[in-house]
């Protein structure tokens, strides 16, 4: 693909290096990343604005785990605070471009690359809330800039996207995410109508989350990557060693997750 001056180029040999890093921090830290619609995500193709919450460090790295294995036929890209991209500068190879926050000047720069992005058929990953804010805090909050995008660009769907993290009955915890429906603004252009539309959009895909969470069916989610699983440490060890001793499977888990294995 061609992209324009204000597309900044993708290295696609540290994409693949980076993905296989994300992959081996949600293994070993997780006990699975698992997902609510998928397929919504697979469906879609670029122009796309994709927005989430933002509850904790994981979710750019989440974002990057979707974008890859959900979403492999498109390309990617995310804003990212000028200042703290400069203590990470390998994240611009992968997609990530830099913004001046809390300036008339970094309000521009978002708009011109965002735009230059959308134009060029690829995916936009924000989150509006532009801090950490815990999931059960509402109203949402965002801040003015992805108003303002779809403003400008009311032809390119915005899709919602809930995240959250939560234990269930393992020693890892769970990452969990739904993905909302698309949808185009139907407010006129109006920038305070546009920011209710957005935030109460993503305020009903976390609620519907919240409600899959709360349930702790992991058979109703499709699992995107499974981490380590039981106890770990000398013990597990040890159950592993009887189960092959026994010739029985090893049963790691404290709840059977048979029925959860990756399903593609």
């Amino acid at each position: 693909m061609a992209l324009e001056p204000d597309v900044p180029p993708i290295s696609g040999v540290t994409l693949r290096l980076f993905t296989r890093v994300v992959k081996r921090y949600f293994r070993a830290h997780f006990r699975a990343v698992m997902a609510q619609r998928a397929e919504v995500l697979e469906r879609a193709r670029g122009p796309l604005i994709v927005y989430a919450n933002h509850s904790s460090w994981w979710d750019p790295m989440i974002c990057i785990l979707l974008a890859r294995v959900v979403m492999p036929h498109d390309t990617h890209y995310a804003p990212m605070d000028a200042a703290a991209l400069e203590r990470y500068p390998i994240l611009k190879k992968i997609g990530i471009f830099p913004v001046e926050t809390g300036t008339a000047r970094g309000a521009a720069q978002f708009l011109r690359t965002s735009q230059a992005v959308l134009a060029a058929g690829c995916v936009l990953w924000l989150t509006p809330q532009g801090r950490f804010a815990d999931v059960r805090e509402f109203p949402l909050a965002f801040l003015p800039g992805l108003a303002a995008l779809a403003e400008r660009m009311p032809h390119v769907p915005l899709l919602p996207l809930a995240l959250e993290y939560t234990f269930w009955d393992e020693r890892l915890p769970e990452a969990l995410v739904y993905v909302g429906d698309p949808f185009t603004t139907t407010t006129g252009g109006k920038l305070a109508a546009i920011t209710s539309e957005l935030e109460q959009a993503l305020a009903a895909t976390m609620l519907a989350l919240q409600q899959a969470s709360v349930a702790r069916d992991a058979t109703a989610f499709r699992v995107l990557l499974t981490g380590r699983r039981g106890v770990g440490g000398v013990y597990g060890m040890f159950r592993r060693t009887l189960a092959k001793l026994l010739r029985k499977p090893a049963q790691l888990d404290h709840t059977d997750r048979a029925a959860t294995r990756v399903r593609r």
